[in-house]
């Protein structure tokens, strides 16, 4: 079996992070609140002493097995700067919305910001994307789409 289980942002404010996805995007949460250490997670992280608490935030569309946000805050956080969308590795989440406007609206009044700007496009044989890039609280990339399938191009 194979199985997406879950995404990872490390915090430097779990609570309130956690707090900005319940409110923006109604994820749940996932009891129990994870508060971890020991020779187990040294182990398996292959980090020394290392400590974490965090939760996990069920995403919204899956229905209540669906895959989880998880946002830890270890006990030694190495801050680093905001990435850009081009940089290599992990770059943003994507919430598919009804509308982008009105999201990115609720985002900013949660703590977030606008990266670019509501950009719309079609896409040949599947619809037209209206998209943007926006960032959480603590600066992770967002992007939020919302796709008319009645104008795909054939």
């Amino acid at each position: 079996m194979i199985r997406f289980a879950h995404t990872n942002i490390v915090s430097v404010n779990w609570k309130d992070l956690v707090d900005f996805y319940v409110k923006t995007f109604h994820c749940k949460i996932v009891p129990p609140i994870r508060n971890q250490s020991g020779e187990w997670l040294d182990n398996g992280t292959g980090l020394k002493n290392a400590k974490l608490e965090g939760a996990h935030l069920l995403l919204p569309g899956y229905g209540e097995n669906g895959p989880t946000l998880e946002i830890y805050q270890y006990n030694q956080v190495e801050n680093q700067e905001f990435i850009l969308p081009n940089k290599r590795g992990f770059g943003h989440i994507a919430f598919e919305v009804d509308s982008v406007d009105e999201m990115l609206q609720t985002l900013k009044e949660n703590g977030g910001t606008t990266l670019g700007e509501i950009t719309k496009r079609g896409i040949d044989k599947v619809g037209e994307i209206t998209f943007v890039y926006a960032r959480d609280p603590e600066g992770n990339l967002i992007e939020l789409q919302s796709w008319d399938t009645s104008a795909i191009h054939l």
